[in-house]
């Protein structure tokens, strides 16, 4: 399954811009604090930067998966996609909440749509795999070993989210059925079993 969908281009582009015309060292956070999105700063041990911060822990988690996973055309399609996701993510949760209405649903907004689309995901693997009933030893194989990576990063990220005292939205839903997602992945993708098997060769 190919997860189609238009990426956040315009938020991805705009990042870029501002990496490519900005100098790394702004020094600007020297003095322990960071800006957010549509302005303002706060202090870096703030719940926001802590929360963002995490998701981009996790979206660099994801692409330590897509580079050493061994993936198919078709999991690195849709891991390539997840990563799109969590700029929209750290977009959001990097903008105060005065500015809320100033979001982009799907660009700088997480949407229940989004949601949606994660446990149709889920419950496309599931119907293809039979998941294991017992508690499961991660490491069987590299990639299965990074989506368990990636999932308990994710699920930090949400757990940092709901730190946030004012913040509304659906970056927790999102998060949570992300990190189910991840597990779906690691077991589909242990390959030692003969449902994992079955399940490759169904998916390809």
């Amino acid at each position: 399954m190919v997860w189609s969908r238009s990426r956040p281009t315009s938020l991805y582009w705009r990042l870029v811009k501002v990496a490519a015309l900005a100098r790394i060292d702004t020094k600007t956070g020297d003095d322990g604090t960071t800006g957010l999105f549509y302005g303002g700063r706060v202090s870096k041990a703030d719940p926001r930067p802590r929360a963002y911060g995490t998701v981009d822990e996790a979206q660099a988690a994801l692409g330590l998966a897509r580079a050493l996973g061994n993936l198919s055309d078709q999991e690195e399609s849709l891991v390539t996609e997840l990563e799109s996701d969590l700029y929209v993510a750290m977009a959001e949760l990097a903008t105060a909440a005065s500015n809320r209405h100033k979001l982009i649903d799907g660009q700088t907004k997480v949407t229940a749509g989004m949601v949606t689309r994660l446990e149709d995901l889920i419950g496309t693997y599931s119907e293809r795999f039979e998941m294991p009933t017992e508690f499961v030893i991660p490491g069987s194989n590299p990639a299965s070993a990074l989506f368990d990576f990636v999932r308990t990063v994710i699920r930090r990220a949400e757990r940092e989210v709901v730190a946030i005292p004012d913040y509304e939205g659906e970056a927790v839903r999102y998060l949570n059925r992300l990190s189910d997602l991840m597990w779906v992945l690691a077991r589909a993708l242990e390959g030692e079993s003969l449902e994992a098997r079955q399940f490759r060769q169904s998916m390809d």
